[in-house]
């Protein structure tokens, strides 16, 4: 792993595979931290090479030169495993190298990672190293492209995870001797009470790093547990260029739908689904081509923000209520927009909120806690909601899930057996074939790279408005999706499957609640 993993006491022998034809695109490889962080990163950027994963005990590193025993025994030195060398393109080599140790001449980014030795539970960090160590466990996250990183002390140890497309991962075991100080490290940098060890707190700050473009903003959490306080650090999104709709995994009815409703000059749009379904970044994937197209004064209540966009003025709920929730929607009304985006539509206040803002001309973007689109529209008459209100306002309501998407360069075809196609209600298996991870370079042999969405679509057109109107229940507008051949949360999931983007069992525990 980095400087905080146990490192064995004398290299091995060298032995090398020879070195596989094809250049590696970096861009498109997923590096671990782990083993990155154990170079120093002035070799790294002076011999243009690049740890990227360990796989069979034998640690595969990226380079320019494949040939060069002398930088390979160096890196042995430092890595402890034997080296496997990997010829990659230079132009991706070099921008993954900047990404991962920033700028090594300018004595901040990877120049300034110091390695620490907790490998004794005696340990002692003193107020340098608990920071040299939290940088090291943020900027792995980062390069893992995590959303969370979990501290949790145990009986022995304190275990470190990432949450990556996801799913945990199990990072690193940290000795008990160093949770104290890392510990209090984070709640210096959240702004938190120190001293108070007995009641859960939350904070935030801002982490900065060369190898990133923008700062990441942190999110921190802790709680009182039997060994101590945990902590859980929450990376809000960093890269806002890539936000389309596009590259959310909607199917092209799907993209055609959205794009029509998102398109007209007011209504409400809904996007239900549980947390981490991924509804607000369709949210803001809607925002970022509205304004692309025109200009628009396009004003959000949010809790926390998620995504900077430039252009659009995002307002997050304090903590300290000095900025309540419903407070911030009324005085949005007051400033004159053409799009307003609600984190979540939450009581009936929001929701009323919401309806009047879509009655008086706006197109209001929100969220509900629902398990299907036709639930969205019995929540709002649960909430209080008059029925000709959500009617004469709802445009479109959008279920959404999110998938791990199969990595296109190592997966595996197969047959899909009986149970599988009963599970995703396809009642044709002829022939069918779905797909199983592998595990290759590119993907860190997790044979997933990414996620996708899944989707299901409710058009409000005027048939819909009166069934809505009269009180129809989710029952009769299920059926009424039927009827008409809406493609389900379970259809558009085995669409998928059998497209190759992901798997049956991804797809079956997405929709296991539908």
């Amino acid at each position: 792993m980095n400087a905080i993993t146990i490192q064995q006491s004398t290299p091995p022998a060298p032995h090398r595979d020879p070195a596989p034809v094809e250049a590696l695109d970096m861009s498109e490889v997923k590096v671990d931290p782990a083993c990155a962080l154990r170079v120093p990163a002035n070799v790294a950027v002076r011999r243009q090479v690049l740890p990227f994963a360990i796989r069979n005990q034998r640690v595969h590193v990226a380079c320019a030169n494949p040939n060069d025993e002398v930088i390979f025994q160096t890196l042995q030195r430092y890595l402890r495993l034997p080296v496997q060398p990997e010829l990659a393109e230079a132009h991706s080599l070099r921008r993954a190298i900047a990404r991962v140790y920033g700028d090594a001449n300018s004595g901040v980014g990877g120049a300034r990672w110091r390695s620490i030795d907790v490998r004794q539970q005696s340990i002692d960090l003193d107020e340098a190293d608990a920071v040299a160590l939290c940088d090291q466990l943020l900027h792995a996250a980062v390069l893992h492209q995590a959303s969370d990183i979990h501290i949790d002390p145990q009986a022995n140890a304190v275990r470190v995870r990432f949450r990556i497309d996801g799913q945990l991962e199990h990072y690193c075991d940290l000795p008990s001797a160093a949770h104290a100080a890392i510990i209090s490290r984070l709640k210096v940098l959240s702004g938190l009470d120190i001293a108070e060890k007995r009641s859960p707190q939350d904070g935030g700050f801002t982490h900065r790093h060369t190898s990133t473009t923008r700062p990441i903003d942190v999110r921190t959490a802790t709680l009182p547990t039997r060994h101590g306080e945990r902590v859980t650090l929450r990376l809000l999104a960093l890269e806002t260029e890539s936000l389309t709709l596009e590259k959310l995994g909607m199917a092209p009815g799907h993209l055609e739908i959205f794009s029509q409703a998102i398109s007209k000059p007011h209504g409400l749009i809904l996007l239900t689904g549980p947390t981490g379904s991924g509804k607000t970044t369709s949210l803001y994937a809607a925002i970022r081509k509205l304004i692309s197209q025109r200009s628009l004064n396009v004003l959000t209540v949010e809790d926390p923000i998620e995504y900077d966009i430039p252009g659009v003025a995002q307002t997050e709920v304090d903590a300290a209520d000095k900025v309540s929730f419903n407070r911030a929607l009324r005085g949005l009304l007051r400033h004159d927009p053409d799009v307003i985006m609600i984190g979540e539509i939450r009581d009936q206040e929001s929701a009323d909120i919401a309806i009047k803002a879509a009655l008086t001309g706006h197109l209001v973007f929100s969220t509900l806690h629902t398990n299907s689109a036709a639930g969205a529209i019995t929540r709002l008459q649960d909430m209080g909601v008059e029925r000709y209100l959500i009617a004469s306002t709802l445009r479109l309501v959008v279920a959404q899930r999110l998938v791990r998407r199969l990595c296109q360069r190592c997966h595996k075809p197969r047959a899909l057996t009986a149970g599988e196609a009963r599970a995703l209600d396809l009642s044709s298996r002829e022939d069918a074939q779905v797909c199983d991870p592998v595990g290759c370079r590119y993907c860190g042999d997790r044979g997933y790279s990414g996620r996708l969405g899944l989707f299901e679509m409710i058009d409000i057109d005027e048939e819909w408005s009166r069934r809505i109107g009269r009180g129809a229940d989710k029952a009769e507008l299920t059926a009424r999706m039927r009827e008409l051949g809406v493609a389900s949360l379970v259809s558009d999931a085995a669409d998928k499957v059998r497209a190759g983007l992901t798997t049956v069992s991804e797809a079956l525990t997405a929709v296991s609640a539908w």
